[in-house]
C-alpha cells in the first residue's frame, strides 16, 4: 500500500468490514507494534505517522506538539497541554485512533521525575487502553478493562483497535511503568497501577510486582489501587488463584479496612457465588465515612462516581440500576 493509497475509507468498510484494513499500516495496532523503540525513547515525534489517524476533532496532525508541550518545565504550559489532549484524543469516554501512538510518549514522561502533572499523565494513558464505565460499578463490568462489542470513535474508526493497541503499548513498555509502583508520589503510584491494569500481557509479572508493593505500601489509596490493580489482572487474564487471593484478604481481620474493602469488591467480581451474609456483616462494619473519603477517590471507584464507594456497594450488594447519577431535571 502506497502513501497516497494510506487513507481510510468509511465506505469501503461499510460495503466490506474493517478486516479490509486489518494487519495493514492504517490499523492503528500493527503501527504500535512496528514502533521502534529509539523512536519512542528519543521522542522522535516526527518519525510518527500522526495525521494518518484521528480524534474528536479531527486529524492528529497536532498531538505531537501538544506532547511537546506537555514536557514543558512550565506547569502551565505543561497542565494546558495534557487539558487538550483529554479534551480531544479522549473525548468524552471515546478513544481517537490516533491514541495509541502517543502511550509511549506519555509513559515515558511520567517516568521523568521532573515533568509536571505525571499521574494525570498516567491517568490519560490508562484512559487510552480501556472501555469507561461511567456509573457503573456491577459485579460484570466494574473490572473490565475491554468489551468485545463493536465501537466506533468519532470518526468512524473501529475503537476496539485503539483500545487493543494502546493496551499493547503499555505492555510492550512494563519496563519503565514498575519502577513506577515506588515512586515517591503517591498519586504516581496509584495511577501506575490503574495503567498497569490494562496491560494485555506480562500478567504475571506484573502481578508479583503489585503483590510485592502490597506488602510495603503505607498509603491507604494506593493499597487500595494495588488489590484492585491485581484483581483487574486477574480478571482479564484469569491468573489462576486471583479470587483465593481475594477472598483470604477480605476476611482477614489484621488487614487495613483499605485492603479488606476493595478485596471484597474484587472478589465479587471475580466469582458468580452469591454474596455471603458474612461478607455483608464484614463491610457493614468496615465502611465508614472516613474510609469512603480516601476509596473515592481511587481511580476504579472515582469513575463510577463522585461518592463512588457507596454507589459500587449498592451495584454489587443490593443490584442497584447503574448509570451515573445527575440532580439535574433538564439533563
Amino acid at each position: 500500500m502506497t502513501s497516497e493509497e494510506l487513507v481510510f475509507d468509511h465506505e469501503e468498510v461499510r460495503a466490506h468490514g474493517f478486516e479490509l484494513y486489518e494487519g495493514t499500516q492504517l490499523d492503528v495496532r500493527a503501527v504500535i507494534s512496528g514502533m521502534p523503540k529509539d523512536v519512542k525513547d528519543g521522542f522522535l515525534l516526527e518519525e510518527v505517522a500522526w495525521s494518518r489517524f484521528g480524534h474528536a476533532y479531527g486529524s492528529g496532525h497536532d498531538v505531537p506538539e501538544r506532547l511537546t508541550r506537555l514536557r514543558s518545565q512550565d506547569a502551565e504550559t505543561a497542565g494546558l497541554a495534557l487539558d487538550l489532549l483529554w479534551g480531544s484524543v479522549v473525548h468524552q469516554g471515546t478513544v481517537g485512533s490516533v491514541a495509541p501512538l502517543m502511550v509511549p510518549f506519555l509513559l515515558r514522561i511520567a517516568a521523568d521525575p521532573s515533568a509536571h502533572g505525571r499521574a494525570g499523565v498516567l491517568g490519560l494513558a490508562a484512559a487510552a487502553a480501556r472501555n469507561e464505565h461511567w456509573g457503573y460499578g456491577t459485579r460484570s463490568t466494574f473490572l473490565k478493562v475491554a468489551t468485545q462489542e463493536l465501537r466506533s470513535d468519532c470518526s468512524g474508526y473501529l475503537m476496539n483497535w485503539s483500545i487493543e493497541a494502546s493496551r499493547n503499548a503499555v505492555t510492550a513498555d512494563v519496563d519503565p511503568l514498575l519502577p513506577l509502583l515506588d515512586d515517591a508520589d503517591s498519586d504516581v503510584r496509584s495511577s501506575t497501577c490503574y495503567t498497569l491494569a490494562t496491560a494485555s500481557g506480562e500478567a504475571g509479572r506484573i502481578t508479583d510486582a503489585l503483590r510485592a508493593r502490597l506488602i510495603i505500601e503505607r498509603s491507604p489509596r494506593v493499597r487500595a489501587s494495588l488489590v484492585l490493580a491485581v484483581a483487574e489482572l486477574g480478571r482479564e487474564h484469569t491468573v489462576a488463584g486471583t479470587a483465593v487471593w481475594a477472598c483470604a484478604l477480605w476476611a482477614d481481620p489484621t488487614q487495613p479496612a483499605d485492603v479488606r474493602v476493595p478485596a471484597a469488591l474484587a472478589w465479587l467480581c471475580l466469582v458468580d457465588d452469591p454474596v455471603p451474609d458474612d461478607l455483608r456483616t464484614t463491610l457493614d462494619v468496615l465502611v465508614t465515612d472516613g474510609l469512603a473519603q480516601v476509596l473515592d477517590d481511587v481511580p476504579w471507584i472515582a469513575h463510577v462516581d463522585d461518592n463512588g464507594l457507596d454507589r459500587t456497594l449498592d451495584q454489587m450488594l443490593n443490584n442497584a440500576l447503574p448509570g451515573v447519577q445527575c440532580d439535574d431535571p433538564w439533563a
